[in-house]
């Protein structure tokens, strides 16, 4: 399906862009560098390589509308504005930390920012932005909401009743499928029957694309559109992304001796890499400003994480029922 342009690009949105970018990026290598240390409390899974997907999809949402993230969800909690600090501060397990210091990396949630909430159980987040999208749309709002998964959680029966569901109610949801070739250490080649994914999904007629290079602005574009016609009430969406995880599937190591897959293939996608790509259409001097900003934030949020409190013990049964 063909989209109309939107208006050309200025200065400030390469800049917006690529801050974005770049502050993914650093910060997820900033995590893997201190994860061997057991700083961090719990598992981590990192975007690196994928921060297109979160930053191109986020640029076209309004701060009001709703994402929901995977269990590798760093970056569309940092693309949808949350809270630099408070994401190392809940890596760390501190009381500050935006799910308290009990959540993790794992299962981000913050609401000040429309960030539905992660899950560590694959393909869990789609029926519940389903679900956001339904009251939305019942209390008559605009606003949208955006469910990213995995190509992993395709495979899952939900997958197939959110779609449906979704498409019979036009209910203003955007499916990101971020197709990064592997569930855990699974190609697809052992589980899918054919590669036509978008082909399946067209079938519950709703209007489906497909990015093969991982391109922001493409992203950027497909999603304006696609949010643009939910909020005049025309139902879903769906985007796939192929997109390449850098590191390991849990864990801040490369994982390329391990057999299942090889560095020819990432090295395929670093020449594509987009935090470069958006860097070099910017003046050396606006790059190096935004660079030396973002290292003074992660700065911060580190020292923030390592000095704040962990939680105490009288709020270990706090936030397991609904009012408590």
């Amino acid at each position: 399906m063909a989209l109309a342009s939107g208006p050309a690009l200025g200065i400030a949105d390469f800049e917006r862009i690529y801050r974005s970018l770049r502050l993914i990026r650093r910060a997820e290598e900033e995590v893997a560098r201190i994860y061997p240390s057991d700083k961090i409390k719990s598992p981590v899974h990192l975007s690196i390589g994928q921060e297109a997907v979160s930053v191109g999809i986020c640029d076209a949402l309004r701060r009001d509308d709703v994402v929901a993230p995977t269990y590798r969800g760093h970056a569309a909690y940092l693309a949808k504005g949350g809270p630099l600090r408070e994401l190392f501060a809940e890596l760390y397990g501190k009381a500050t930390g935006v799910a308290g210091g009990k959540g993790g990396s794992m299962h981000l949630i913050d609401m000040s920012h429309n960030v539905l909430g992660a899950s560590a159980v694959v393909g869990t987040t789609i029926p519940l932005a389903v679900g956001y999208a339904l009251a939305l749309k019942r209390n008559k709002s605009d606003r949208v909401v955006v469910a990213f998964f995995g190509d992993g959680a395709t495979e899952e029966g939900v997958f197939a009743e959110s779609l449906n569901f979704a498409s019979l109610h036009k209910l203003p949801v955007l499916f990101v499928c971020e197709n990064n070739y592997y569930a855990i250490h699974t190609p697809i080649t052992r589980r899918w029957a054919t590669n036509r994914l978008c082909e399946r999904v067209a079938t519950y007629g709703i209007p489906v694309h497909r990015v093969e290079n991982g391109d922001v602005l493409m992203l950027r574009e497909l999603a304006a559109g696609a949010v643009a016609r939910m909020r005049r009430g025309e139902g879903p969406s769906f985007i796939e992304c192929l997109t390449y995880r850098w590191r390991e599937h849990v864990g801040p190591n490369e994982d390329y001796d391990q057999g299942y897959r090889a560095r020819d293939d990432f090295n395929r996608w670093l020449k594509d890499d987009q935090v470069e790509r958006i860097g070099r259409m910017m003046s050396d001097e606006s790059r190096a400003q935004i660079d030396s900003e973002i290292e003074l934030d992660i700065a911060d949020a580190i020292e923030f994480a390592e000095s704040s409190p962990f939680p105490e013990i009288d709020k270990l049964y706090t936030n397991v029922f609904a009012g408590n």
